[in-house]
């Protein structure tokens, strides 16, 4: 090396501290890259995604001639470093020291932080672009990749590790939800639809349905002009119909079917019986995606909601399902409750009976949602005891006052302001549909 110059030495320094840089570019990338994107573009016939995905398949082989090149140049430099300090210094024990802190300072700032660092924030876009490299070093270093994978597979023998061997493993439900809410991949409305989606899993038809005593049905033992007087006033589509007893149903009425009997003026209990379909039954404690499903594998859109010894509890429709992915689009039924009122001083008349899972979406509040499914059941429980009107207290945060109970239930109930918020103006909003799908 005596004929070389020490430019043309300082020259191959900093090529292969580049080409350092490079490998460790590469070893940062390849780890750090999107699978789930890089095989989508692979799909699509990318050709670098394809040699990406071929490699990761390899990881071993690939991390072998990843820092074997590394390496090699490394010590490349070193001896580099040492010949350039000779030149210059001479052979003394400063100059040694000096090459050896000056060569480990470039390969840290110029071979390891600064290429892993971009590495890392650009690894969708480099791996597939240093694949083109590193698929044909693999090939043609495959046999030194052997040798030294030889020992490598048996130091991981002697430790008890045989990394590569297990499939890789899915995202989990609450993995693809967090991927759903902190990501950058969906905006506004999607976002939220498939949070609901995923959320469908873990909400019953219990949280959804509409309570047995909000249910309006059809009793067939009335008399004719006042079961014709109910069809024609009535706002849906669908009626369960009853026969004494709200518990004994025995059929599901089409409205559309009415029209004849209707114009023909033969509204009766037997005609009405004629037309009638069979009741649709859902168990309690159903989760919603496989209601869902079933919902479309029977061609239902209306189930009524039984307990373990049959009893009715409520009544859930397709419609309360969509409503749980996409937010509420129906109007309230002509006459029907209002779930709140919001007041002047920013308070708000809630109906005891609305759903909890509703007032948090629509008020943001923190009731728990793991027990009772109204405000009224959830007070009941916290006091251990039906309250007296006017009774007063907090719970989850916010402070509650009974204004009515009626027929042994928190009938209204008014929440409290947050302490510090200014004054809502009044607002009047519409709830929750209190009967059957429209």
């Amino acid at each position: 090396m005596s004929e070389i110059s020490v430019s043309a030495l300082l020259l191959w320094l900093v090529l292969l501290l580049f080409v350092s840089g490079f490998f460790s570019i590469a070893e940062t990338a390849m780890m750090a890259v999107n699978r789930y994107r890089l095989r989508l573009r692979a799909q699509r016939g990318a050709r670098g995604a394809k040699l990406a995905l071929g490699l990761l398949a390899r990881t071993d082989k690939l991390l072998g001639v990843i820092l074997l090149g590394n390496t090699l140049v490394a010590a490349g430099a070193a001896t580099l470093t040492a010949v350039i300090t000779k030149r210059l210094y001479g052979e003394g024990e400063v100059a040694l020291a000096t090459g050896t802190v000056v060569i480990s300072f470039a390969l840290l700032v110029f071979s390891e932080i600064t290429p892993k660092v971009i590495g890392a924030a650009h690894a969708d876009r480099l791996a597939p672009v240093v694949s083109y490299i590193l698929s044909p070093m693999l090939k043609a270093a495959t046999p030194v990749v052997w040798f030294v994978n030889l020992f490598v597979q048996g130091l991981l023998k002697l430790l008890h590790l045989q990394p590569g061997h297990e499939p890789e493993a899915p995202l989990s439900q609450e993995e693809v939800r967090s991927l759903v809410l902190e990501g950058h991949y969906f905006r506004g409305k999607h976002r939220a639809m498939l949070a609901n989606l995923l959320d469908l899993d873990s909400v019953s038809v219990d949280d959804v349905m509409t309570p047995r005593n909000h249910i309006e049905a059809l009793d067939l033992a009335e008399k004719p002009a006042l079961l014709a007087k109910q069809l024609a006033t009535s706002y849906h589509t669908r009626l369960p119909v009853f026969e004494h007893a709200l518990d004994n149903i025995i059929g599901v009425l089409h409205l559309k079917q009415v029209l004849r009997l209707q114009q023909a003026g033969e509204i009766d209990a037997e005609n009405l019986r004629s037309i009638l379909r069979p009741a649709y039954f859902i168990p309690a404690g159903t989760p919603l995606l496989a209601q869902l499903q079933q919902f479309q594998a029977d061609r239902q859109r209306l189930g009524l909601v039984v307990d373990e010894y049959g009893e009715l509890l409520g009544l859930v429709s397709l419609e309360d399902i969509l409503e749980e992915i996409v937010g509420e689009f129906t109007t309230q039924a002509p006459g029907g409750p209002e779930i709140f009122q919001r007041e002047a001083d920013g308070s708000v008349v809630v109906d005891g009976m609305a759903s909890l899972r509703v007032l948090n979406r629509k008020l943001g509040t923190s009731f728990p949602l793991e027990g009772p499914k109204t405000l009224s059941g959830l007070i009941v429980e916290h006091l251990g005891d039906i309250p007296d009107s006017g009774v007063s207290f907090r719970l989850a945060g916010q402070t509650i006052e009974v204004l009515q109970v009626q027929d042994h239930a928190v009938r209204v109930v008014k929440l409290a302001p947050p302490v510090g918020r200014s004054p809502s103006p009044p607002l009047q909003t519409s709830g929750e549909q209190a009967s059957s799908i429209s």
